[in-house]
């Protein structure tokens, strides 16, 4: 099968479909994090080079219900729509299989409610982020490992330069169950 794995700098979720035989490569504007086949660019330049399916991250920058404090701003200065428009043109690609993830966002009052919402402790992690998955020709993600010990690790990051970065990489139980799942 061929996979995109749009706005995905970490590799993460392309280096399980790798690991599953599958043609699959990463892309986003910034450079992968891990050696392997990535596209440092705009999704839109390759989106329509023949895949069978696409797991998207957009950035939730300007989406993210944990940002609603700011969402008057980015209303009034545009960034908040074409964040929505940039949602919208993925969610329409010309690809038979799409999995859109990103946090609570306002996603699903402005476009669509998400299919399912998951939590890294259903995958093997010990720790909350509610993650809501928009499906195109995909079934709903089945728990693989369901863990106690839950914390909010990640909501109470302190800042850091990196602190987008560690938020927004994919933990690898869910990168393999997308793998196994819906390779």
């Amino acid at each position: 099968m061929k996979v995109l794995i749009a706005c995905e700098y970490s590799g993460r979720v392309r280096d399980a479909f790798l690991a599953k035989g599958h043609d699959a490569i990463s892309c986003d504007l910034l450079p992968t994090d891990a050696p392997g086949p990535h596209y440092q660019g705009d999704v839109f330049d390759i989106i329509n080079d023949g895949f069978d399916l696409m797991i998207a991250h957009p950035p939730c920058t300007h989406l993210a219900v944990s940002g609603a404090k700011h969402f008057a701003e980015k209303k009034a200065s545009g960034v908040q729509d074409e964040a929505l428009d940039f949602v919208k043109r993925l969610l329409e690609a010309p690809i038979e299989k799409i999995a859109l993830e990103n946090p609570i966002s306002i996603i699903s009052s402005r476009i669509r409610k998400p299919d399912q919402i998951i939590q890294p402790w259903q995958f093997g992690h010990g720790e909350t982020k509610a993650t809501c998955l928009w499906l195109k020709n995909l079934p709903l993600l089945v728990p693989t490992d369901i863990v106690e010990g839950r914390s909010d690790r990640i909501h109470k990051m302190p800042p850091s330069p990196d602190r987008w970065k560690l938020r927004s990489t994919t933990y690898m139980g869910i990168a393999q169950a997308f793998a196994s799942q819906w390779g």
